[in-house]
Order: structure tokens, then sequence, then C-alpha cells
């Protein structure tokens, strides 16, 4: 059987780099598609086209959080490098304006530091930063995958818990049909006898088998072990198949509905009931599914 994955799970991955500590972390819940959404440093924005490829190629559906974040460690920070002609001229005009401004505040180091040109630091390799940061995304994305694997395989699980129990309501309804229906046969012949209503033989055979058909399930019984097996299948072929999964509830929901507009006992509006509990219960965990 191929592998069902659920749609919520989180991943988190870091490595050193030359540029420090670098972590990614990613987190995904259900989504009607794949909707990626991404937190980077400066040193990393235009990776990020790249970044939405690689998740594509792993995930089908989902809403993905992904945040990277770059911790410089103190040894790895760039040394300052001061423009001595450049500051010499800053500090000149700006001798300048203070005489030309007694009242004015004196020179601070650091706004002559933040003068364009006066100082710098060495450039980082980016190139290598993003090289680290696309590989260690792939690795968190392969750890997302085997998180949602093993997250899908309990939500299978318990889908095919519940199918045992739709199929075991279906076959005590099928089962109780003949009684059921050689009672409502009984209860009517009854009240007619209480009633003392003379009555066309030929007539009353007609509409009792109407009756009948009007409270015949079997088709509907038939229909629902043919979704519960369609189920299955489904879930056996893995992959993303969480849409079919929804559209398959949505028949099982109809034929449950049907059974219980037909009912007639107490017994049998109780097993359509409990039909349409397991259902949603399945429909609610298939939400996940991607």
């Amino acid at each position: 059987m191929a592998a069902i994955f659920s749609m919520t799970a989180f991943a988190r991955e870091s490595v050193e780099t030359g540029q420090g500590a670098l972590t990614v972390e990613i987190r995904a819940v259900n989504h009607r598609y794949l909707d990626c959404s991404f937190r980077l440093p400066e040193s990393l924005r235009n990776l990020e086209g790249k970044l939405r490829q690689q998740a594509a190629v792993k995930l089908a559906r989902g809403k993905v959080e992904c945040a990277f974040r770059l911790q410089p460690l103190a040894a790895q920070l760039p040394a300052l490098e001061i423009n001595q002609e450049q500051l010499r001229r800053v500090v000149e005009a700006a001798t300048l304006v203070t005489r030309a401004l007694p009242q004015s505040q004196p020179l601070n180091p650091l706004e002559v530091l933040q003068f364009p040109g006066v100082c710098s630091a060495a450039e980082a390799d980016e190139e290598a930063l993003q090289a680290h940061a696309a590989a260690l995304f792939d690795r968190a994305l392969d750890s997302l995958v085997d998180n949602r694997a093993r997250e899908g395989a309990k939500l299978a699980t318990m889908i095919r818990e519940r199918l045992v129990q739709v199929e075991a309501e279906t076959a005590a309804t099928s089962a109780l049909l003949p009684e059921l229906k050689a009672q409502q046969r009984n209860r009517l012949l009854a009240r007619l006898a209480e009633l003392q209503v003379e009555v066309d033989g030929p007539r009353l055979e007609q509409e009792l088998v109407y009756l009948a058909q009007k409270a015949d399930v079997d088709e509907e019984l038939d229909r629902l072990q043919t979704h519960v097996e369609e189920v299955r299948r489904t879930l056996d072929q893995g992959g993303p198949c969480g849409r079919r999964l929804d559209f398959l509830m949505q028949e099982l929901n109809r034929e449950a509905n049907t059974l219980s507009s037909k009912s007639i006992a107490s017994s049998s509006t109780h097993s359509a009931v409990q039909l349409k509990v397991l259902i949603e219960q399945m429909r609610e965990q298939i939400q996940n599914i991607e």
C-alpha cells in the first residue's frame, strides 16, 4: 500500500555556515491548495523562487509557513574597515559647520560611522550561504514529508476502522429488512381489521407492494458497500487523495440520509444515525489528508 500523507506537520533543521548558524522551521496545516509563505533574512531574499519550486516537488497541498533565521557567531562577524580619507573629509566638513553654528551639538562618532563611505564590512559570501539554505530546506522538507507520512498512516488506520463499523451497520440493517417489511405488512392488516373495513383484495396487495417498495433500501445498502470499497481502494493507492476521499464521504452521507428518510422502524433509524456519525468522523479526519 502506498503512503497516505497528512497535511499537518512540523520540521526544524539547522546547519553551521561561514556566516553563522542557519536554522529553518516549516509548519504545515491543511489547505485546499499548496500555499507557501516565507520569512527570509535579507541575504536570502532572492532565494524565495527556488524554495517555492523545491516545496512544490515534494508537497501537493497544504498551507506551509517557512522561516529562516541566521544567527551570526561572534567569531564570524566581519571586521569593520574605516576609509581614512573619507573620515577626514567628514570630520573637516563637520568642523566647519560647528564653527559656523557654535550652538550645534558635538559630533557623534556613531553618526560619522554611518555616513556613506566611512565604514564598511567585508561582504559575506551570499552564494555559499544560499547554497547552504537550499540544501537545508530540502532536508527539512524530507523531514516534513516523513512526519506527514506517519500522521497520515494514523489517519488511514482510523478511517479503515470506521469503514468496518459502517459495514457492520449496513449488514445489520440488511439482515433486519425482511422482518421489518413483514412487521409493516402485519401492522397495516391489523389496523384494517380493527377498523372493520372491507377492502378489495387485489387493491390491498397493490398498496402493500407499493409500501414495501417505498421502504426498500437494498439499493442504498448496495451503494454504501460500493462506496466503502472505493474508499479502501483509494487509501490503498495512497498519494494525494484527500479531495477524492472527501467526495466519497459526500456520497456515503447521501445514502445514509436516504436510509434515514425511508426508515420504518426505530432500529433502522438508529442505524442511519450511527452511519452518519461514522461518516462525519471520517470526513473530519479526511480534511487533514493531502
